[in-house]
């Protein structure tokens, strides 16, 4: 039977989502952690790939397994909290229809990218600290370009891997959050690097380097070459996965 895990983590130690040979990632300590548990190897898709270093505070991935009849659900989801690592959280665990994929039946998803405007001890790995005064309604003006569909071939790590750039954008903007502000963004697809590559060049708009009308007419060109920096993975969170009705029962 097929199933969705519903799980966060802090991406501080790992070397993103995909397993990978000789180094520590969030899937392989998943799939470690439930073949532990179920006694049976396990294997785990994603909705989605994040790389080193970021976060996720809702992330979804599908396994299939057959399940001993005294093992419950409530007892699987509390043994493997007890078995994962401290900086990974199985939030949710349900059945789903075979051919429910944690990927490709997704409809959306949203990332957000904190930005403090004061040193916090407590969020080093969590938020870029920016030490100087940022012009947030150019920031916003510019973000807004972003919404409806657009190739990203400016805002991507160019040979990614996939077979085009467009992304259907939903939503984009900047809103003030606990010591500074968050970024939020959601699209039904993301091409690789494309929010860190579009914070970093929105914090260029912000602080004056660019004009909201560039940042469009930048977007446009698809010339990756012309977009600012990356800003930090220690800052960005995917934050909300969304599916077709039906796919992920209530409750």
């Amino acid at each position: 039977m097929r199933y969705f895990l519903h799980f966060a983590y802090d991406g501080t130690r790992y070397h993103g989502w995909q397993v990978q040979p000789n180094t520590l990632t969030v899937q392989a300590e998943l799939d470690r952690c439930l073949s532990q548990v179920l006694r049976q190897p396990i294997h785990t898709l994603g909705s989605g790939r994040t790389d080193t270093g970021v976060h996720a505070s809702h992330q979804v991935a599908h396994f299939d397994a057959e399940l001993p009849e005294a093992l419950t659900l409530d007892l699987l989801l509390y043994r493997l909290r007890r078995a994962l690592p401290t900086d990974i959280a199985a939030l949710r665990l349900h059945p789903v229809a075979d051919n429910a994929h944690a990927r490709f039946s997704a409809d959306e998803r949203n990332y957000e990218y904190f930005v403090v405007t004061q040193p916090d001890a407590f969020r080093r790995d969590h938020a870029l600290y920016v030490d100087r005064p940022l012009d947030v309604a150019a920031m916003n003006e510019a973000a807004g370009y972003l919404i409806g569909q657009f190739d990203f071939t400016s805002f991507s790590k160019v040979k990614g891997g996939v077979d085009h750039y467009i992304c259907y954008c939903t939503g984009a903007g900047w809103h003030p959050a606990p010591g500074g502000w968050v970024f939020r963004i959601r699209a039904n697809r993301f091409v690789r690097g494309m929010v860190r590559l579009v914070v970093g060049t929105l914090l260029d708009v912000g602080r004056g380097k660019m004009t909201p009308r560039q940042f469009q007419e930048l977007l446009w060109a698809q010339r990756r070459v012309d977009a600012g920096g990356a800003a930090p993975a220690r800052g960005l969170f995917l934050s909300k996965v969304e599916y077709e009705p039906g796919v992920v029962p209530e409750g």
